[in-house]
């Protein structure tokens, strides 16, 4: 009897259990219940797929004409057409420009011959020294010149930029787009200009430097647009925005030419041997494969130029920077953004320049970045 007691107060008290646990599972299984007045369960969150941190898209400015880059250490400073000031940007990576530090460096005098139309200013380190060289008028696009600041800082963001003047080119002739190199110990300075007083074609003139801020000796033509897609059916014709870049033993000058205001504004070059004399005109040599840089419609990169070059953060790549409207027929004003994309070199030490990126493609980012 004691057992069958004992085994009686187990089954009750198993039983309790179970019911207990019956009525705890039902009072929580609320989705259990076909009650249409219960609410509805919350949406699962949305998860968006993983940002692309080593790509980027063009433009990496919506809105920078005559683009200029310098590579100085780890940072990069940029500076571009404004109109009426000179601008500068730096950064530490170039595909993330738009980011980057900005800060008016210079604003002209109110009136005078360097006070209007600010035109391709390009930053320049000669001797420890900054310098910005940019082209400006009083007004009157006839008066167009080429003028110079300098700064004594280390970092150019700070320090004082000191108006040196114009810079005096031989024959005081209009002259836009200047910019200086050296070559073999000697300096050399570069720039667009017209052979008389009048705007019948720009040419591309060079001749040599004796301080940062005079040139010496007579001009030379080393370029005239005389070719069908330099000429482009303009009137004037143009060649300008030309930058110098030197690769193992040659010497390249980029150059734009067929007229901003036309979509067939594209890129060509001339080259010659690094031990050859810049200042002769036979020096040169334009390349078979010109125009190097054309238009791409499907990409909405219309009359790409005025370009410069920077190496990437590690020094292995070339890139080129360089302004293009996104739509046809905008011409020159401030619808030309700022793109850039790696360029690469053939067999024969020639540069490939490509197809401009189309506006929707991700472009893997300089390396080192």
């Amino acid at each position: 009897m004691v057992v069958l007691k004992k085994i009686s107060k187990i089954i009750n008290k198993a039983s309790i259990l179970s019911v207990l646990l019956l009525y705890l599972s039902l009072a929580s299984c609320t989705s259990c219940s076909d009650n249409s007045n219960s609410s509805p369960k919350e949406p699962l969150p949305i998860i968006d797929p993983p940002i692309a941190t080593g790509t980027f898209k063009n433009p990496i400015l919506n809105s920078g004409a005559d683009p200029w880059v310098i590579k100085e250490g780890n940072e990069y400073f940029v500076t571009f057409t404004t109109g009426n000031n000179i601008t500068l940007m730096r950064t530490n990576k170039m595909s993330d420009l738009k980011n980057g530090s900005k800060k008016v460096i210079w604003t002209p005098p109110s009136t005078g011959l360097n006070s209007k139309d600010l035109w391709a200013p390009e930053l320049h380190k000669i001797n420890g020294k900054w310098y910005v060289y940019y082209a400006a008028s009083d007004g009157n696009n006839a008066n167009h010149r080429m003028w110079v600041l300098e700064n004594t800082a280390a970092d150019p963001f700070t320090g004082v930029w000191q108006d040196k003047g114009e810079l005096l080119l031989p024959d005081n002739k209009w002259a836009i787009d200047g910019s200086p190199f050296e070559l073999n110990g000697k300096y050399y300075f570069i720039w667009s200009g017209w052979e008389g007083n009048v705007d019948v074609r720009q040419d591309i003139y060079i001749a040599e430097m004796n301080t940062p801020f005079s040139v010496v000796g007579n001009r030379v033509a080393i370029l005239k647009p005389t070719t069908a897609w330099e000429v482009n059916n303009t009137n004037p014709q143009v060649a300008e925005g030309p930058q110098f870049l030197l690769k193992n033993d040659k010497v390249f000058v980029f150059y734009s030419a067929g007229a901003c205001w036309k979509d067939g504004y594209s890129v060509g070059a001339i080259w010659m041997e690094i031990t050859s004399n810049p200042l002769n005109i036979n020096s040169w040599k334009r390349l078979d494969a010109n125009p190097l840089f054309v238009s791409n419609a499907a990409g909405n990169a219309f009359g790409p130029g005025h370009n410069s070059f920077f190496k990437s953060l590690d020094g292995n790549e070339d890139w080129i920077l360089y302004h293009a409207n996104p739509q046809p027929g905008q011409g020159c004003g401030e619808n030309r953004s700022m793109r850039m994309q790696k360029i690469s070199w053939d067999n024969n030490g020639l540069p490939i320049l490509g197809m401009p990126e189309s506006l929707d493609k991700n472009l893997v980012k300089p390396s080192g970045e």
